[in-house]
């Protein structure tokens, strides 16, 4: 067991921008940790974190690193959950992507909303923690994966089983995700909505244009299929999430040829579905529709479903939380099941769970930046919930 924190140690992390920086500076682009996950671990060892570094990987999958970080040993366990790892960066910067520059009171760097600059000030607010009362009557982890950003197949779901192996229990969970649209203290994620990707293809037979009758095309069918697929919504909402939607994301025949009827012919869609449906009940919808629309077509439909959705029902979480928020922001801040989806999906079947972290406006994006005063406020607001939580 690490021991006590050095006063050293925990005075030099209350300041969560030093961190962040040095979290900024690992090109953590998923499913490379590059260092990302040291410079974490030794933060929090030297404020006396027992720290697991865990590896996962399956056949054709990438090797992911993650991190199981516990301060004390009994319980109630309050976790905080993210990710290292960051989406690609692209084009279009100004700036260094991993230089982690301050300017004009912003910090700039892939990650720092998305959000490395969360864990920092998960970190900070540890510290502040210890530095005010000492360890607290319970324990504090940290879950952090490299794997949010890509399959999700070797991060914080295997970290989970891992948990449960040993019998270690997670009473509640905050994840550090950018929940506000545009200022800090607007919105609290206590749900997401599930998420189901599906492919579709139609195999016709290659002809010449000018005898459609001697070809089979796969483009009408095709087109009859995603009509059917968007004719109607798929619902009007429910009491804690909004319409669910079905997005087409591509459609591709791959014909270079102006005289030659294709072969094939391909579409992918998303849907992001509230708890009106699960993953099961749309795909039955999607072959029982596509059958009736094909009119004897030749199609396959391939499905995923990354997510099924979920709600935490306000309560003693969400209220501590709030308040929190409040106490720092002046702000009482929406509790929303908006957005995409995260690893709290794999999260809400562990413990209660809901997501607050920085503004998201830039996440993603070129030039991705967060406020330092944000970083400042948020490792206050996280502060403020830890009181509360070990003293309700």
């Amino acid at each position: 067991m690490t021991g006590p924190a050095a006063p050293s140690a925990v005075a030099a992390l209350v300041d969560p921008l030093p961190l962040a920086r040095d979290l900024i500076r690992c090109p953590s682009v998923t499913p490379e940790d590059a260092g990302a996950l040291d410079v974490l671990a030794t933060a929090l060892e030297s404020l006396g974190f027992e720290c697991h570094r865990l590896q996962f990987d399956e056949p054709d999958t990438a090797l992911v690193h993650n991190l199981y970080a516990r301060l004390g040993d009994s319980g109630p366990n309050f976790c905080f959950a993210g990710h290292t790892d960051v989406v690609p960066v692209g084009t279009g910067w100004t700036v260094d992507p991993f230089a982690a520059d301050v300017i004009d009171d912003h910090l700039y760097g892939r990650g720092a909303a998305d959000m490395k600059g969360a864990i920092a000030c998960f970190t900070a607010a540890v510290a502040e923690s210890l530095e005010a009362s000492g360890r607290p009557n319970g324990s504090i982890s940290l879950l952090i994966t490299g794997d949010e950003e890509g399959p999700a197949i070797n991060g914080t779901k295997k970290v989970l089983e891992w948990l449960k192996d040993r019998g270690e229990v997670l009473d509640v969970c905050l994840v550090g995700e950018p929940t506000n649209p545009t200022r800090l203290g607007e919105m609290i994620k206590i749900g997401r909505r599930g998420s189901l990707n599906g492919k579709i293809t139609v195999y016709g037979t290659q002809g010449h244009v000018a005898y459609p009758h001697l070809a089979d095309n796969p483009v009408s069918a095709l087109l009859r299929l995603l009509t059917a697929l968007t004719a109607n919504p798929l619902d009007s909402g429910t009491e804690t999430f909004q319409p669910s939607t079905l997005t087409l994301t591509s459609v591709d025949v791959g014909n270079e040829a102006t005289n030659v009827i294709p072969a094939e012919a391909r579409a992918a869609f998303n849907i992001r579905f509230n708890d009106d449906h699960s993953g099961e009940s749309l795909t039955t919808w999607l072959n029982e529709t596509l059958a009736e629309a094909a009119n004897g077509a030749d199609f396959a439909i391939d499905v995923q479903i990354s997510g099924e959705s979920f709600v935490t029902p306000p309560g003693p979480l969400s209220e501590i939380v709030s308040q929190a928020i409040t106490e720092v922001t002046s702000q009482t801040p929406e509790l929303s099941t908006s957005g995409g989806t995260s690893d709290a999906r794999f999260i809400r079947s562990a413990c209660p769970v809901c997501e607050f972290g920085l503004v998201g406006q830039t996440m993603h994006k070129a030039d991705e930046r967060v406020s330092v005063s944000d970083l400042e406020n948020l490792t206050k607001i996280y502060r403020h919930i830890l009181d509360r939580f070990f003293t309700t």
